[in-house]
């Protein structure tokens, strides 16, 4: 994935990712997870990205700092680190039988695994049994597979990972955040350090340390916006293209999400048309997150979109005109939903009732192009 793993929260995003830059329909995406060659992982910052293969174990061992939040929370209410240990070991026989799911895994360990209580509940934490489960991920001993083999919803089987991805690596955490960095600026670079430690979900010192072999390079003297060396050139001679070239994306998309920089994807004649957030409506130069699905031309953000599950339509709405090339971009994205994947939910809890607000909202900004 040259432009970044594809953040994973239960909606469409993976999906879109593939199918805007490679045409990949939902069927061969499916394939592709049925046969490893891209995963659903705990990964940067501990959240979830859909991987390619050779990335699986720099992913695993840049999130596996973050794996350990949920042991510290349930220590509060009185949950060993013997029990966890004892639990993990549960889970790994209980699935050496073959993938289950939580209940089935729930059954099987029997009284290794118990309810919290109120006490849990107040701290997020019902039973121990996904403490266990998400340590186990994280070391990769466990991979999770989703039930219907789908990537756009959040019901998993939980099968025994063999052989281990990272029995084989040999770096150190420090290594895994070096090569984090390097993906990351290859990604969406020119970015900044401060991206990067968003990203990575680590400190000042450590970003600096990961990306410092790495030999960034300013865009232009003076500009904290870095490059990998051999970026440089290619970036500073590139011509964008002469003619639109669009593109429907998710609003989790790793061009935009990656940076969190709404802003440097919007041309500055455009910063300050207002779009649908939270019910109101801000400056679109002024947000970190999209409220809705993004249009992209040559990599500009030049609209947004979302999906009308009644009227088994787009409805989208664009900073400028709209030009036929557009138009049969758009037809093709909804074909696209419509016939392979129902719907578009931008994340597990979204649905057609969630998304009517926002639907009205590009509706009535059709007409004025935003």
């Amino acid at each position: 994935m040259q432009s970044g793993w594809a953040r994973s929260v239960g909606g469409v995003g993976p999906y879109l990712t593939l199918f805007a830059r490679a045409g990949t329909s939902r069927a061969d995406a499916d394939s592709a997870v049925a046969n490893q060659e891209i995963h659903e992982l705990p990964a940067a910052r501990g959240c979830t990205y859909v991987v390619p293969s050779e990335d699986f174990t720099i992913a695993l061992k840049a999130g596996q700092q973050f794996s350990g939040a949920e042991v510290r929370v349930a220590a509060k209410v009185g949950v060993t680190q013997r029990e966890i240990d004892t639990l993990c070991k549960a889970v790994l026989k209980a699935l050496a039988k073959g993938p289950l799911e939580p209940e089935g895994i729930r059954e099987a360990t029997g009284k290794a695994s118990r309810s919290l209580g109120e006490a849990g509940k107040k701290k997020g934490l019902t039973t121990t049994l996904p403490i266990a489960l998400g340590l186990l991920q994280a070391r990769g001993d466990i991979r999770r597979q989703p039930v219907n083999g789908r990537l756009d919803q959040q019901r998993y089987a939980y099968a025994r990972w063999d052989p281990n991805p990272l029995e084989s690596y040999r770096g150190s955490a420090g290594d895994a955040l070096q090569e984090l960095a390097r993906r990351f600026f290859r990604w969406v670079g020119p970015a900044t350090l401060g991206e990067f430690q968003w990203f990575a979900g680590i400190g000042v010192k450590a970003a600096r340390e990961a990306a410092g072999p790495l030999n960034l390079v300013p865009v232009e003297v003076g500009c904290d916006r870095l490059l990998l060396p051999e970026d440089a050139e290619p970036f500073r001679t590139f011509k964008p293209p002469a003619k639109p070239r669009y593109a429907l994306v998710s609003s989790l998309d790793a061009i935009l999400a990656t940076r969190r920089d709404v802003k440097s994807l919007v041309d500055a004649k455009d910063l300050d048309r207002k779009v649908a957030s939270d019910k109101s409506f801000t400056p679109v130069g002024a947000i970190s997150d999209l409220p809705s699905h993004a249009i992209l031309d040559r990599g500009r953000l030049c609209g947004l979109w979302e999906y009308d599950f009644e009227a088994r339509a787009i409805a989208w709405a664009t900073f400028g005109p709209e030009d036929k090339g557009l138009q049969a971009v758009v037809r093709e994205t909804e074909a696209f939903v419509g016939d392979q994947l129902g719907d578009a939910r931008s994340f597990s809890l979204d649905s057609p009732k969630s998304r009517a607000p926002r639907i009205q909202a590009l509706r009535k900004m059709e007409s004025s192009r935003i």
